[in-house]
């Protein structure tokens, strides 16, 4: 099967100079969802869908919209003439349109535009040896002059009927990607032998990977051979239209930005034919996560994507970069517990005064924060069987602000995998915290234990900004302690447990309580006012699950209680 396939031809550059360079700025953005993703669809839009994907372009910054091709439906034809004639479109928004170079066609796209302020007019025509050969029969020649005549055709009827609009010229060698190179340069030059760019007077070529064949440094390679090669380059703007059909798109567009690209045509979240066409929100965000303004507004990227998937009729998968549901979610338990130790670093750093706009976004395993596209922290950390402690203190920690000591984690992250694997789908995180509280909060019918024959080694980790261990114990330390000796609790240790920026919401001390009982250690969480009657809730939390566990044989329980009630 392979033999059926061939390798396309690379360029010959030894010299390139693309790969050491970085981009240092946003491109020029062209939206052709209306054009390009709406022909595409199962169902093109309808009115109301494409003013509303008009509207949300416009509302997130696009200055260049490829609104339709208006020879090719009634219904394009009408949507260009309802955002002239209802003056729907901002001073600052250049539309476009679509035509191929033949004579009629590029009369009535002229004439469809009667009234537009600022316009663009996007010519094409095929130029690759396939499309030549098999689909037109032409030579080179014969497809050079389709494209010199379709310009002077559109220059022809423009000075009719456009002469107070702000018209634009935009040119394709459609199936650039597997035209020769040297025929690309060949028939761009003769086009603006024709167009005249100059000083006011640009145009802009653009360079489609129509359907994508080759490796992205392959189509970076075809760019910066052009951007050298091309006269007139200072009233050139070199475009690209990157399609998706080997996956690599988003990286053909970074690498033909590199190369000399200054504008990149794609949709909203990739839609386009076939495996569609460059997602622009995807290249947008890519360069913010490298401190670039994209210029383009994405801080709701949830309310973006509900739109585009109600215009489009067709969701955003969950995988999505960025805008998936599921991409800022992690499940594995190691990649949670880095997530919780990097936002426990941050917060720090936050605590002690760090400016938020400033500090240096450094999470592991999310590479740009969800609130920067609108989205919250609470589904970052998910929990299901293959979660770990990580995963789970940090839901405590962001959902009800415990802060949980190692040990405690560790055991209480078995229990809720046990939960997962018993049920076969994920735990909720308001789940979490009912496994957490009844298991270790709830519930409290031990009173005064009685009977001891030995004190009770005990290590109490409090969590709270009403109290801090130092050198000397305060009044309330001691009374706690002699307390506790009352009960046969032997207070070995204190210890603070640090506080996340969740604790903020807490205004009540938390205390967990160890209790080692032959060689079973014994947990237990209490929470009050006050650090006395918070530890000594833990402990009854504690002695309760002891009597719920049973004491090991060796070691019989060494008290009796009395229950409440």
């Amino acid at each position: 099967m392979p033999r059926r396939y061939a390798m396309p031809p690379t360029v010959d550059l030894p010299d390139r100079t693309w790969p050491a360079r970085t981009i240092g700025a946003a491109p020029r953005w062209l939206s052709t969802d209306l054009r390009d993703g709406n022909q595409s669809l199962v169902t093109p839009m309808s009115p109301d869908r494409k003013l509303a994907m008009f509207h949300l372009l416009v509302e997130m910054g696009f200055t260049e919209i490829e609104v339709g091709f208006p020879v090719a439906s009634q219904d394009d034809h009408d949507f260009l003439r309802m955002l002239i004639e209802e003056d729907l479109i901002p001073d600052d928004v250049r539309i476009s349109v679509l035509v191929q170079a033949r004579d009629e066609l590029i009369r009535q796209t002229v004439e469809s535009l009667a009234g537009a302020r600022m316009a663009t007019v996007h010519l094409y025509n095929a130029t690759s040896p396939q499309f030549r050969r098999m689909v037109f029969g032409l030579s080179r020649s014969e497809c050079k002059d389709l494209a010199v005549q379709g310009t002077r055709l559109f220059m022809k009827y423009a000075d009719r009927t456009l002469a107070d609009c702000d018209l634009g010229f935009q040119y394709s060698p459609e199936m650039f990607a597997d035209t020769e190179l040297d025929f690309s340069l060949e028939v761009c030059e003769a086009v603006m032998d024709v167009w005249q760019p100059g000083p006011g007077r640009p145009i802009t070529l653009n360079f489609p990977t129509t359907v994508e064949r080759n490796t992205p440094n392959v189509f970076a390679d075809q760019i910066e051979w052009l951007d050298r090669n091309l006269s007139r380059r200072e009233h050139v703007c070199l475009s690209v239209h990157p399609h998706n059909d080997r996956g690599t798109g988003v990286a053909s567009a970074e690498m033909a930005v590199l190369a000399g690209a200054q504008r990149i045509e794609g949709c909203l979240f990739g839609n386009g034919e076939r495996a569609g066409n460059v997602c622009l929100v995807t290249l947008a965000l890519n360069l913010l996560t490298h401190g670039v303004d994209p210029g383009l507004d994405l801080t709701d990227l949830n309310r973006i994507r509900r739109t585009v998937e109600w215009c489009n009729e067709m969701p955003v998968h969950p995988r999505h970069p960025y805008g998936g549901d599921m991409v800022f979610t992690a499940f594995s338990g190691s990649h949670q517990d880095a997530i919780k130790k990097g936002f426990d670093v941050r917060a720090r750093a936050l605590a002690q005064g760090a400016d938020p706009e400033r500090l240096r976004w450094d999470i592991p395993y999310l590479p740009l924060d969800p609130h920067d596209v609108g989205r919250t922290y609470e589904s970052v950390v998910r929990i299901n069987s293959q979660s770990g402690k990580g995963g789970v203190a940090y839901v405590l920690s962001s959902r009800q602000g415990l802060e949980l000591p190692r040990d405690l984690r560790i055991e209480f992250a078995g229990t809720v995998q046990a939960a997962a694997d018993e049920r076969g789908c994920e735990i909720e995180p308001e789940e979490v915290g009912r496994l957490f509280f009844d298991e270790y909060a709830s519930p409290r019918f031990v009173t005064v234990p009685v009977a001891f024959r030995k004190p009770v080694p005990t290590t109490l980790h409090v969590q709270g900004d009403a109290f801090a261990v130092g050198a000397s114990r305060a009044d309330a330390l001691g009374d706690l302690e002699d307390h506790l000796a009352s009960w046969g609790m032997q207070v070995h240790e204190v210890h603070r447990i640090g506080v996340s920026a969740a604790d903020s919401r807490r205004n009540d001390v938390v205390v967990y309580a160890e209790l080692l009982i032959g060689q079973r250690r014994v947990w237990g969480m209490g929470a009050d006012d006050d650090l006395d009657g918070a530890a000594r809730a833990a402990v009854r939390a504690a002695i309760t699950r002891a009597l719920q566990l049973g004491a090991p044989r060796s070691d019989p329980m060494p008290w009796s209680c009395k229950r409440a009630g």
